[in-house]
């Protein structure tokens, strides 16, 4: 009876053990998916915050020109100027088309507006040595009418 009566306290005791493996277990499981629940939630928060931070308006430029020799204009002036703003970041998003006055004066017979990625850019562009040096010659064919929009962040 004494010996069966240790041998039962013995499984009890084995199965107290099991069983707290078992609950040990579970637990870790859940403690690391927490865990790797709340990292998930942090690292996304950091990453959310630093692309708002760093999104920057886009800035549009707006040429209106009024060309008074357009043979030389075209050949002279615009391949080394429509480089000078590719190469600064710029895109085309107009060169030339129809234009139509909706309200107040029309505009010039020739616009071209660009986009750069932000303000900053777009004056870059057109302070670069390279710009400058094209539009040394566009003044001999044209007059020129630039300014710059900051647009809306995507």
């Amino acid at each position: 009876m004494f010996d069966s009566a240790i041998a039962e306290q013995r499984k009890d005791s084995q199965r107290r053990r099991a069983s707290n493996r078992q609950w040990d277990e579970m637990m870790k499981t859940r403690y690391t998916v927490a865990l790797s629940i709340l990292a998930g939630v942090a690292i996304g928060a950091a990453a959310v915050h630093a692309l708002h931070a760093q999104a920057k308006p886009p800035a549009y430029v707006v040429a209106e020109i009024d060309v008074t020799n357009a043979e030389p204009y075209d050949k002279e002036y615009v391949p080394p100027a429509a480089k000078a703003i590719t190469d600064a970041g710029g895109k085309y998003v107009v060169r030339g088309g129809r234009t139509v006055a909706i309200f107040g004066q029309p505009p010039q017979p020739r616009i071209a507006v660009m986009v750069f990625e932000s303000m900053e850019k777009a004056n870059a562009a057109f302070e670069s040595s390279a710009y400058k040096e094209a539009k040394k010659i566009g003044d001999k064919y044209a007059t020129f009418r630039v300014y710059a929009v900051e647009g809306l962040v995507q």
